[in-house]
């Protein structure tokens, strides 16, 4: 298994997320090669600041594991982690991070800034990034270029 193999099941995740109109940003993490979490987007479907990918992972491998730690794990997302996510990742101790899709927005994980190696904090993490890039960019420019033209047909 590798880091292609784990982003293209977040990928999935992100495919779960396209299908019921929310942005397609999958997350999973994996502990000891297992897959024990996954999570996408569902913002707009619950109307929840905080459901996010990566958050909505990051709990479910908290009950998997029983423990707020999650140090031995790899969290695989589709999109740079934003500053909400990214404190939240620092905050989990997960060990490693590795993305697809840079995001010129609000990516904390290198293009804006990287929270996740600030040596400030007491906990940084491993970052690699442009994995399976093209694939996760064009699901998010696919999704938002057809929203626009959804918008000026009303």
């Amino acid at each position: 298994m590798n880091d292609e193999y784990y982003m293209n099941i977040a990928i999935e995740q992100a495919e779960k997320a396209k299908k019921i109109n929310e942005v397609p940003i999958g997350a999973i993490i994996v502990y000891k090669d297992e897959v024990i979490a996954s999570g996408f987007n569902v913002r707009e479907q619950v109307q929840e600041t905080l459901s996010h990918a990566e958050l909505i992972a990051i709990q479910e491998a908290n009950k998997k594991i029983g423990s707020w730690r999650l140090e031995d794990c790899t969290l695989y997302v589709t999109l740079e982690p934003c500053p909400m996510c990214a404190g939240a990742i620092v905050q989990s101790r997960i060990k490693r991070v590795v993305y697809g899709a840079t995001d010129p927005k609000a990516g904390c994980a290198g293009t804006l800034m990287n929270l996740l190696d600030d040596d400030r904090f007491n906990h940084q993490v491993e970052v690699t990034a442009g994995v399976l890039e093209k694939e996760c960019s064009q699901l998010l420019s696919n999704f938002f270029k057809a929203l626009r033209e959804k918008r000026k047909r009303k």
